[in-house]
Formats: C-alpha cells, structure tokens, sequence
C-alpha cells in the first residue's frame, strides 16, 4: 500500500494547472504582463516538451472581479458571467501566445462561443490532451456562484488527471497568513482532513470539497519565480501537497 502523505512526482503526468487571473498581470495588477506571459508559456512548454499532459484553468481577476464590485445591487449573476467571459480572455491570449511559440494548444469554453472556441465537453478534451496539446479550459464551470478553483477541480475529475497544480504567490500552505502572523508555520504536507478540521485555506470550500471527495490531489506552490512549475512536479519536497 503506498503512503498517501508522500508526493510521487513518477505518478503526476497528467495535470490540472489552475493559474489566478492576477499572476497575468505582474506588478500592474491589471491586464497582462508580457514579460510574466512570456515566461510562463515558456515553462509550460518546457513541461510539454516532458512527456506531461496539461490542462489549465485560469481566472479572470486581472480583467475583472465581480465578488469585489462595489455596487452590491447589480445582479450578482450578470457580475459573474463577465467574470467567467474574462477568463476566456485570457484563456485565449496565453493560448495564442503558445501557438505564436509552435506549440499545440486549445482553447475550450464551457459557454458556446463557436467563433472564438470549441465548446467543452470531456470526450474533446480528452482527445485533445492526448494528441499532446495544452488545453484551456475556459468560462469556469460556466454557472454562477462557482469560483474557478471549483472549476479547476472539477474538470480535473471529469478529465481523470492526476493532480491540480494551483499556482500562487507564496511557497504553499500555512498555519495562518505569513503576512500577518511572524509566528506562521510553513506546511509540507496534509490531509484533507486535517485542512478541514485546521480550517486550512486551501481554496474555497466548494473546492475543497469536491477535492475531498474524490480524492483528487492539490499541490500548492509560488509561480511567481522562473522553474518553480517544473520543481513543484518533479521536487516532492517543494511546495504543499494535500492528499486524501
């Protein structure tokens, strides 16, 4: 029987990158950064170039955040759709960018855009990720009031990956916000279990919770430094790994 709590990197060769919308923007904190966009293609590719499968789900928050608006009487599902049309967005500009590089890559929508992308189903991507191109899976989960780490989740369920890769800005998982607490201990590892019972922010409960219940791994880690997407696949010692 192998030990769950150990990340095995000769295990993870089909992947779920969920990547937020802000990583896309740089320091601006709007929009893209080509510089930021340039490298991230770059390490995607090299990954590709690997042998691994990948599927991304990105968010949209460089673009446009519905939860955060001010006017809290405009419909929140109207808010949430131009959200999700936002990670379509930049679903398509990353992807032409690896397409500008040489390499296949698709984008699918979970809303139907037939000018702009093929509509998601799980047969189509399946067939795509195993003709070796990156697939975007774009529009979250295309429903309101579901954030795109549930989608990110969701379709690495549907689509039988491996593990979710979820992209930050810190090294992984805390006892608390290393911001905010000096005292804040670095996490290497836990169980779904003991993330609930912590009340560990691993992502949105939703999530989280479909997570759990499928037993579907999460690995947490800082995106933000040049090689650190590879180390997080191939180092079992780098980053936060949640396990079932």
């Amino acid at each position: 029987m192998t030990d769950k709590s150990t990340f095995q990197p000769e295990k993870m060769t089909r992947v779920m990158l969920k990547l937020s919308g802000e990583i896309l923007a740089g320091k601006a904190g709007f929009g893209f950064d080509a510089e930021v966009c340039d490298r991230l293609t770059d390490e995607l590719i090299e990954l590709k170039n690997l042998g691994y499968g990948i599927a991304i789900v990105l968010g949209g928050g460089n673009i446009f955040r519905g939860g955060s608006w001010s006017q809290k009487e405009l419909n929140r599902v109207t808010l949430d759709n131009i959200g999700m049309l936002a990670t379509i967005q930049n679903a398509l500009y990353l992807c032409e960018i690896l397409l500008s590089k040489g390499c296949a890559a698709e984008v699918f929508s979970s809303f139907i855009l037939d000018k702009v992308a093929g509509h998601y189903s799980q047969p189509k991507v399946s067939q795509a990720l195993a003709q070796g191109k990156i697939c975007f899976l774009a529009g979250g989960t295309g429903n309101p009031y579901f954030t795109t780490d549930t989608a990110a989740v969701l379709r690495a369920i549907e689509l039988k990956l491996d593990l979710v890769l979820k992209a930050t800005k810190v090294d992984g998982l805390y006892s608390a916000d290393p911001k905010k607490d000096p005292n804040a201990k670095f996490i290497s590892e836990a169980s779904f279990q003991r993330c609930l019972e912590e009340r560990l922010g691993v992502m949105d409960l939703t999530a989280f919770s479909l997570a759990a219940d499928n037993h579907m791994p999460i690995k947490i880690f800082n995106i933000t430094q040049q090689g650190n997407l590879k180390k997080a696949l191939q180092d079992a010692t780098y980053g936060t790994y949640i396990h079932p």
